[in-house]
């Protein structure tokens, strides 16, 4: 027979610590703590993941903020802009000093042919002021409206242009050197101004988006926005352009369809506008010795004057009527 005597104390300590072992292990999926610990660290992942979040949420509310920053600045410049930038805008390559030349010669062209004819001094300083400060100012902004005009002629072509290079499977970079060198003027330059900004390192959407300060249009805005939009977010670029050139046609349509319901009063406004002149000038030519006395009497000139500003009343509030902003 086996003496179970002596090995009795062994078999009862190895139970003993088997049962140990297993309470160790079994125990805290018995009570709950596993569980608590699991959840401590489901939560522990929670505040990090909430943590992260909020911290992408606030470097996007600091771009989206620091963007919105820029397109303000970018419209307050665009709403009062520098001189350098109104000569840009009118197609010249002027520096602010020839400009300021030009216009003190025109100064003294104007006051000198006010004084030849007329042998007033205060005649020739105001004909002078006129010169060098309307005259100038008066050419800019005629050369930038002219400027932008053809511009926005020119345009959808230059879209339409990418766009079918983009089919074709050219990058955007090609489609944009083949319109800087086939189109019409100003595109022509604009987009040739993109691609040096461009070759110097500039990237594509804020050299297109200056685009916009040298034509400050819509529809050079719309063609920033697409550019830039494509440019951060992907997508499909030719569906963007197609859209676009689609609209851009439209917005041509409307405006020639506006210009040609709006030339009769232009005509009519022409016609109202000329005709005292051309009474005055009849008259004088017919009675000189009648109309003289509105040259050469006080009462007479001050009548001229208040006659001039009427008339110059009567003509800005038909431009304003027959000036349409679309």
């Amino acid at each position: 027979m086996i003496d179970l005597g002596g090995k009795l104390p062994i078999v009862l300590l190895a139970t003993v610590a088997a049962g140990g072992a297993a309470y160790a292990l079994i125990y805290p999926y018995l009570s709950g703590a596993a569980r608590v610990e699991q959840r401590q660290k489901m939560v522990g992942m929670d505040r990090r993941r909430a943590v992260s979040e909020a911290a992408q949420e606030t470097l996007r509310r600091g771009q989206v903020s620091e963007s919105l920053k820029a397109l303000d600045d970018r419209q307050k410049r665009i709403n009062r802009p520098t001189l350098q930038m109104r000569i840009a805008q009118a197609g010249l390559q002027w520096s602010n000093e020839k400009f300021y030349i030009v216009s003190a010669i025109i100064a003294a062209v104007f006051g000198v042919g006010a004084f030849v004819g007329t042998q007033d001094p205060r005649v020739a300083g105001l004909a002078a002021f006129v010169g060098g400060l309307g005259a100038p100012r008066w050419l800019l902004g005629f050369l930038k409206k002219r400027r932008i005009a053809k511009f926005l002629t020119g345009l959808p072509d230059g879209v339409e242009i990418i766009l079918r290079g983009l089919k074709a499977g050219l990058p955007l970079g090609d489609c944009m050197r083949v319109v800087a060198n086939e189109t019409q003027e100003p595109v022509k330059t604009e987009f040739r101004k993109i691609i040096e900004e461009q070759t110097v390192g500039i990237p594509l959407a804020e050299a297109v988006g200056k685009l916009y300060e040298r034509m400050p249009v819509a529809e050079a805005n719309f063609f920033a926005i697409v550019i830039a939009i494509q440019s951060k977010a992907g997508g499909s670029l030719s569906d963007a352009l197609g859209n676009l050139a689609k609209v851009l046609r439209d917005r041509k349509k409307i405006k020639q369809k506006i210009a040609s319901l709006s030339m009769e009063a232009k005509a009519s406004a022409s016609i109202i506008g000329a005709l005292p002149i051309i009474t005055i000038g009849v008259i004088s030519m017919t009675s000189p010795d009648y109309m003289n006395q509105m040259f050469s009497t006080d009462i007479g000139r001050f009548m001229l004057a208040g006659s001039a500003a009427w008339m110059l009343c009567g003509v800005l509030v038909m431009k304003k009527m027959i000036s349409f902003d679309y």
